[in-house]
């Protein structure tokens, strides 16, 4: 080894340490050659080109000497016309003479040499072979021209008043001017320059043209009128311009010639330049120009990222992005890599919007347009997803490189994405705020079968409005439906606040209480400080906090309301706070921003005896006092908490200890065991002990487990809920998890269907004759209609199909456009329809958002477009908790101690409570609930449709007159629906038969003509729904079908639905209102609850047990 290492050679001296150190001190010794290498070649000319042409920012400075200097030389040339003294003699001595002073002709020869050597050097160093090149070129040229004569007459002085145009020196700065705006281009890395260069070409070459039609008209008139400079100038520009007054002209004919010469060569230059420049505007306007670095450092703006850009995206984000106050002095620049749609640009030239709306055509993927937008200066970036797409899955992949293209470049820019298919939704988790498109969708449509209409509660929460909405209506419900509607959720923080500020250390359900008591306000849920999760209804544990945010739904935000004390009032109802009868009620007052807010509570001393109980008191207690409603403790008291214990069963199944036993054998809760794609939010839910096989999954088929062949031989306990899709897509997740949640009771969970193909025998099988609600979300295959308002062809069609066949079914189904909901449950001739049709308009001209809002199916949960959940990330902007919200609203998230949406029916065993702000009390002293609103129905007035009408075809016979027969079938036919104008041609030709026959017949042939009197009436009765009914019942025998069910279908048209958010207090409670509640989470109470205790709200004093919330 010690022979292997003395072998070994020393390093060389320049790699040793020490040398590194002291440096080379021994390297002459070594044999090596050190070369040098050049990035250039090391030679004089090289280096000059170095200097003079390509280092960029020594070039510029070359060319701005270069410009200086021609220039400062125009300048001396009108110094020298000024100083000529007036011509006398012959007057073409004047022409090539002048009177040059010496100061004057050294500056001139000083000026004139500089150029000359530089010209010369320039020529040289460009110099590649072609020397005839470099001599024939223009600004050659005319450097000789200026410079020579005055270097020649250095050395003949005789020669030093010759007559040299130095004026033409202009041409060549105009030259000059182009070469350094190009370097200086090229120093600052500026490329979006075309435009700019453009406009300075133009510019001076018409100041080129008029400067040099000025000093030679000047100088050649020298011989003729003798003009000044200001008269040339007068001169040209009456010519230019076409006006030609004609009193200056000029003379001689070598300055008529010169100004032909010049008209010829500006009408040749000026249009080519105008060319050039109309040319690049149209393309600037196609791209949008730039936003200037200015304007983005002192002013706010936000960049929209679309793949394209249609009407009604755009002005949905510009009515709610701009519905905020503090946002009217942002500017929106949206980045669109297609050409602006007409409609959008005649959108964008109103004034309102051409001053805050900058459209840029460019794409996100490429920095430099990233850089036109000022990304990097940008608050917020919107990118959208574009939904019309056949194939969604590539629109999200372009919409997930649209977001890491803005992340790479703008790492500090806030990023608010929406995506369409929830699979794609890791990829942007770095995003600020996201939007899945699909997620929602479904939860929405989930919920819209366990609580009536949460689609349209979500979306009028979402939407800004003043609740100004229907106010003009003369019908009721259209006047409370828009004034609730402009109900938002708000945020502030309790110690700040006039609305909470006084319950700190209270509970979350006194202060909710209370401050609906006082101002009409509804706490939903809170956020502590140090921590970024929301709670919905925490519940009546939870102890509010000085600096905790609180969440509340209102008309408008605390900051922008007004508050009155009336002193004078509360003295005068101090005396007669309690009435002298039975009833004993006191009368609370305020007036808030919303008006005024009368409540009557019952008086709190009068409390049951049986503790907190939602249902109706016996009847022996009514004969001494009215019922009463316990007061909320300002501190939970454990004993007073009455919540369903959910997690131990017990009080679900109560009927036989059977059912007991086999429902909680085929029941388990906990949580999925499989998830369908990356970034799912686990949910504690119901779940089968045993994995059912895949043949069992089949409903129409039968296999070795079962023989089943239809839903009505499953003998299901409860109604069944059908989804109609194409596809079984990762969005059904989402639409299982939330009808499967651990807070649902058991004996509410409906069997879920899934139909991918809906014939009619595929409907009948499935069980729609006795569904809870039919789902219908099949359009992907639409989204390729060449008109974008034709993507809902498809669902609307095959929605109206049920609706006609099946016309009780509660139908649910999502469209792409929102106009497109005018088209659910159509019928042509409607007149209540119209009337809404005509409603709708007028809301539209008076600027509402929320114009499609009194739409019947619209208003009824029936129908609702995903498009108007986008307000939901516009909104996120200034309410960064509203997705969050949301999302627990929705069940799509599930935060431990937060609540849950759910609803409770008003029966008539209920109506003891009589107002909203006496259920809120009751609600919020017994089980802890919080309502938040009222799903109303009613019935239908003045509206004429093909059920309410029926005809009599002796009103035909009645009259033997033909004209007065003819008169009142035309009246009768003007006041019938569409359907009596669609009857067959066979019935009308049976028609047509039997009155000609009666006609022939004696109508004193007795039974023979009441015989056929009653066949006619019967035909003539029989309807298109019974033409429909006839052709189900067939279908079902056929298949073997029992028609129980469907014989046992009502049409519910003559009935309207609405939603009433946050209602006033003093509204009466109506006989099958539905109340929309957010329950406190049941988890929250496990630790302190028994397993053996029973909820009042499950187990009642009757023997009629339910699972839903008692009155």
């Amino acid at each position: 080894m010690v022979d292997l290492e003395s072998e070994v050679p020393p390093l060389p001296p320049r790699y040793r340490f020490r040398d590194l150190l002291l440096g080379d001190q021994g390297w002459q010794n070594d044999d090596r050659v050190q070369v040098e290498f050049y990035m250039n070649e090391n030679t004089f000319k090289e280096r000059l080109k170095l200097f003079f042409i390509k280092n960029q920012r020594s070039s510029l400075r070359i060319r701005l000497f270069n410009f200086s200097l021609k220039v400062l030389s125009c300048l001396l040339y009108i110094i020298r016309v000024l100083l000529d003294p007036p011509p006398q003699g012959n007057k073409w001595y004047h022409i090539f003479w002048v009177t040059r002073c010496l100061p004057l002709w050294g500056l001139q020869v000083s000026v004139a040499l500089i150029s000359l050597f530089e010209t010369v050097l320039l020529g040289y160093l460009s110099y590649k072979g072609n020397i005839w090149e470099q001599i024939l070129r223009i600004p050659f040229i005319l450097e000789i021209i200026n410079a020579v004569p005055f270097i020649i007459s250095i050395f003949w002085p005789s020669l030093r008043n010759l007559f040299i145009p130095v004026f033409l020196n202009c041409w060549l700065a105009k030259h000059a001017l182009e070469n350094m705006i190009n370097d200086l281009h090229r120093a600052i890395q500026r490329t979006q320059s075309a435009m700019f260069n453009q406009v300075l070409i133009l510019i001076s070459t018409l100041l080129c043209l008029i400067f040099t039609c000025i000093c030679g008209i000047q100088h050649l008139e020298r011989a003729g009128k003798k003009l000044t400079l200001f008269d040339s100038l007068y001169f040209c520009i009456v010519t230019f311009s076409t006006v030609g007054f004609g009193d200056v002209t000029p003379e001689t004919a070598l300055s008529k010639l010169f100004v032909v010469i010049m008209i010829c060569v500006a009408l040749v230059v000026l249009p080519i330049q105008f060319e050039q420049l109309a040319f690049l505007w149209m393309e600037r306007q196609k791209s949008g120009g730039n936003y200037s670095r200015h304007r983005a450092q002192t002013e706010k703006h936000v960049v929209l990222c679309v793949s394209s850009l249609k009407i009604d995206l755009l002005m949905d984000f510009l009515n709610e992005f701009y519905a905020h106050p503090r946002l009217q002095d942002y500017y929106v620049v949206i980045l669109c890599p297609t050409e602006i749609d007409v409609q959008v640009r005649r959108v964008l030239q109103i004034p309102m919007w051409s001053q805050r709306v900058i459209y840029l055509q460019g794409s996100a993927l490429k920095d430099q347009d990233l850089l036109r937008a000022k990304m990097d200066d940008a608050e917020a970036c919107f990118i959208l997803s574009s939904r019309c797409e056949v194939d969604r899955t590539s629109s999200d992949h372009q919409t997930i490189l649209r977001a890491w293209a803005v992340k790479d470049f703008a790492p500090n820019c806030p990023l608010y994405v929406q995506i369409l298919k929830p699979e794609n939704k890791f990829h942007i988790k770095f995003a600020d705020h996201v939007v899945c498109e699909e997620e929602f969708k479904y939860a929405m449509l989930a919920l819209n079968c366990i609580c009536p209409a949460t689609s349209t509660l979500i979306t009028l929460l979402v939407h800004t409005s003043r609740g100004q909405e229907g106010q003009q209506s003369p019908e009721q419900w259209q006047k409370m439906y828009g004034r609730c509607s402009g109900n938002e959720v708000y945020h502030i923080i309790m110690e700040e606040s006039t609305f909470f500020a006084e319950y700190e250390g209270k509970s979350f359900t006194y202060a909710s209480f209370h401050a609906h008591k006082k101002f009409g306000v509804c706490l939903i849920g809170v956020r502590r400080e140090d921590n970024k999760n929301i709670l919905l209804n925490p519940g009546p544990r939870y102890i509010m906090n000085a600096t905790d945010t609180c969440f509340y739904i209102n008309i408008t935000k605390e900051e922008n309301s007004a508050f009155k004390n009336q002193d004078q009032l509360r003295r005068n109802n101090a005396s007669k706070s309690f009435y002298h009868g039975p009833s004993r009620l006191p009368v609370h007052s305020i007036i808030a921003s919303m008006g005024t807010v009368a409540i009557d509570l019952q008086d709190t001393s009068c409390r049951s005896a049986s503790g907190p109980n939602l249902a109706l008191p016996p009847e022996g207690s009514k004969e001494t006092r009215r019922p009463s409603i316990a007061p909320v403790l300002e501190v939970a008291d454990t004993s007073s908490i009455q919540t369903c214990d959910l997690l131990s069963d017990q009080s679900e199944d109560e009927t036989t200890p059977d059912e007991d036993i086999s429902t909680n054998l085929e029941y388990a809760k906990g949580y999925p065991p499989y998830s369908p794609y990356i970034g799912s939010s686990p949910t504690f839910c119901h779940l089968l002990h045993e994995k059912i096989p895949v043949c069992c999954l089949r409903l129409d088929k039968s296999c070795q487990h079962n023989y089943y062949e239809d839903a009505k031989a499953y003998g299901f306990k409860n109604k069944l809920i059908i989804v109609a899709a194409e596809t079984a897509g990762n969005g059904l997740y989402n639409f299982i998890v939330p009808l499967r949640a651990y807070y649902r009771p058991k004996k509410e969970l409906n069997p879920i269907v899934l139909l991918l193909d809906n014939p009619l025998d595929d409907l009948l099988r499935c069980g729609v004759t006795f569904a809870a609600n039919m789902v219908v979300v099949d359009k992907e295959s639409t989204m390729s209609a060449e008109e974008d308002y034709m993507a809902d062809a498809k669902t609307i069609v095959n929605v109206q199909t049920l609706f006609r066949l099946f016309s009780s079914l509660s139908i649910i189904t999502e469209l792409t456009h929102p106009a497109n909901m005018r088209f659910m449950q159509f019928r042509a001739k409607d007149c209540y329809s119209l009337a809404l049709s005509k409603l709708e308009k007028k809301e539209r001209e008076r600027g509402s958002n929320l114009a499609f809002m009194f739409r019947l199916p619209f208003a009824a949960g029936r129908v609702f477009s995903i498009s108007m959940l986008d307000t939901l990330l516009y909104q996120s902007f200034v309410k960064d908790y509203m997705i969050s919200i949301t999302r627990l609203l929705l069940g799509l998230d599930t935060t431990p101690g937060s609540g849950f949406l759910c609803s409770m029916k008003i029966t008539e065993d209920d109506l003891w409570i009589r107002t909203y702000a006496r259920l809120y009390q009751k609600l919020c002293s017994s089980t802890g609930d919080i309502p938040i609103g009222i799903y109303r129905t009613e019935s239908q007035k003045l509206r004429t449709s093909e059920s309410q009408i029926s005809i009599s075809v002796e009103d035909w016979e009645d009259t033997k007159d033909t004209k007065e027969q003819s008169h009142h079938r035309n009246n009768h036919r003007n006041s019938t629906s569409s359907d009596q104008s669609d009857h067959p041609l066979l019935r009308r030709k049976s028609m047509q038969w039997a009155r000609r026959l009666s006609r022939k017949v004696p109508k004193h042939s007795g039974k023979t003509a009441e015989k056929i009197n009653q066949q006619r009436l019967n035909l003539y009765r029989r309807s298109e729904r019974q033409e429909l009914a006839e052709l189900v019942k067939n279908r079902m025998k056929h298949l073997g079908l029992t028609t129980v069910g469907y014989d046992e279908m009502n049409d519910r048209q003559g009935t309207l639905s609405y939603i009433l958010i946050n209602p006033s207090p003093d509204t009466r409670l109506e006989v099958n209102d539905v109340v929309y509640l957010i329950r406190p989470d049941p988890l929250a109470y496990l630790p302190n609850t028994a397993p053996s205790r029973k909820s009042s709200i499950c187990n009642t004093t009757g023997a009629d047990t339910r699972e839903e919330t008692q009155l």
